[in-house]
């Protein structure tokens, strides 16, 4: 069984990965941008209640994020492990994590935090967007989500630090590279 959460700043490749790390362990990969689609689509009342602050251009609030992961944390097919990607995001999100977790008698095993040089990942989000046609990714836009992601995610990496569960591996590389290097990090 393997209940993770994968980290990382934006461009280290948390998506590609978590999708072959899931492939390969069996277990489904949970995000949350993949819960809220899957809810707006489906118009259930979270689904309503977040496209009402995405309509509007605001972020959705904790509140609303936690109600979704806590509903698709009950489905039986995380009963033998997933892999969260997205969440949790801030020290009061790990907070309601737990809480969540405790009540369904689990606790998270690993933490796998992609690292990256910033100016890496800056030149590969350049590179992406130039290759997707997104103007509105430029290099002050792509350095301003790096920090944010730094001043967000310090506290929580902290966090799992002191209880021992990060996993840190290198995200740069040919994918396949970082896959297997991932795969050979994870505890057994």
């Amino acid at each position: 069984m393997t209940r993770m959460l994968i980290i990382g700043p934006p461009g280290a490749g948390k998506g590609t990965q978590a999708a072959r790390i899931c492939e390969r362990l069996g277990v489904p990969a949970i995000s949350t941008g993949d819960i809220f689609r899957a809810n707006i689509k489906e118009q259930t009342e979270l689904g309503k209640e977040a496209q009402r602050y995405t309509d509007a251009g605001n972020l959705v609030p904790d509140s609303v994020t936690n109600n979704m992961v806590r509903d698709r944390l009950s489905h039986d097919d995380v009963r033998d492990g997933f892999l969260l990607d997205g969440y949790p995001r801030t020290v009061a999100q790990v907070r309601e994590l737990d809480r969540i977790l405790e009540a369904n008698g689990v606790s998270l095993d690993v933490v796998l935090l992609l690292t990256a040089d910033n100016e890496e990942l800056v030149s590969r989000l350049l590179g992406r967007a130039q290759d997707q046609g997104r103007t509105d990714d430029t290099e002050d836009v792509i350095r301003h989500r790096l920090d944010v992601y730094d001043e967000q995610t310090a506290p929580v990496v902290e966090l799992y630090e002191d209880r021992g569960i990060v996993t840190r591996v290198d995200g740069l590389g040919g994918i396949d590279e970082v896959t297997e290097r991932i795969l050979a990090a994870l505890p057994a």
